[in-house]
């Protein structure tokens, strides 16, 4: 039997990886305009809806105590009154969110959990798929939300409004470590100096891990040198990975912390990880998704 044979719905909340992240402008009204490369890895949180009289949202797993315990402060519970407002629907639901990414470090749990939320209740409360634009109700949230609610390899620009499929990529296995500080987006925009980077979209598809990185490497993340003087130990995590065996291409994802390092294969990022590991470090191996 499955979750859903207990009126149990569950929706992954993967993890998304910023390969390249571009500044490329400011609005008049303060809002940077981004183009990155967004992909999704199969480390994930999970998100859970069953029923119930009233709408209520725990938090359990190895990072929840990393969450404010208001949890009407949490960006899954401002997406589930988002979607009961703008469908006309009564909330209600008991949400579980496992929180098993890091919080703050970049890698869009956050705006991925509330994405969960929106297709999990859409479904609990049999909202119809045209009823509500998921995308647009999202970006009001959040600027990563339209691009999780997709969960595949996307490129993204604007604020989080344009959305263009990516040419096919190959399998990709990472390394993923947060050196256990958390990084806020606004902080890192707020320190960030000098001017703006062109687009860099790219429409042919690279036959391997080592092509990617090739394609990368003329490429950046406009975010690290501001992260870094924030946390100057991204540099450190930044070295570690670019050092170990097998390393493609080490970069930092979105605003930080953490950082991510192209591999081959599984089995050599495995080995980079139990290298790396440290006391404060959070480690994980993963792969590319969709």
């Amino acid at each position: 039997m499955n979750d859903r044979d207990f009126g149990l719905i569950a929706v992954e909340a993967p993890a998304k990886v910023n390969l390249y992240l571009h500044v490329t402008g400011r609005r008049s009204d303060g809002y940077h305009e981004l183009d990155t490369l967004m992909v999704f890895m199969d480390l994930a949180d999970r998100l859970t809806v069953a029923p119930s009289d009233s709408l209520s949202l725990a938090v359990e797993g190895p990072f929840a105590a990393n969450l404010p315990s208001d949890t009407e402060s949490n960006l899954v519970m401002k997406a589930a009154r988002a979607l009961a407002n703008a469908a006309g629907v009564e909330p209600t639901g008991q949400m579980t969110l496992t929180k098993n990414l890091p919080v703050s470090a970049g890698l869009g749990s956050g705006s991925s959990d509330a994405a969960a939320a929106l297709k999990a209740l859409s479904r609990h409360w049999e909202i119809p798929a045209d009823a509500v634009d998921l995308a647009t109700l999202g970006l009001e949230i959040g600027s990563d939300i339209p691009g999780c609610l997709e969960a595949q390899s996307i490129f993204v620009g604007g604020i989080g409004d344009r959305i263009d499929a990516t040419p096919p990529l190959p399998p990709v296995d990472m390394l993923l470590v947060n050196p256990g500080v958390q990084l806020s987006t606004k902080s890192v925009f707020e320190a960030r100096k000098g001017g703006f980077s062109p687009e860099a979209r790219f429409s042919n598809a690279p036959g391997d891990v080592r092509g990617l990185a090739d394609l990368l490497e003329a490429r950046t993340n406009d975010l690290t040198d501001p992260a870094i003087r924030l946390s100057p130990v991204i540099e450190e995590v930044l070295a570690a990975i670019d050092a170990a065996p097998g390393c493609r291409l080490a970069r930092m994802s979105g605003s930080g912390a953490t950082c991510f390092g192209l591999f081959d294969d599984a089995e050599t990022a495995v080995r980079a990880k139990d290298q790396l590991q440290r006391e404060n470090w959070w480690c994980g191996v993963t792969r590319l998704v969709g």
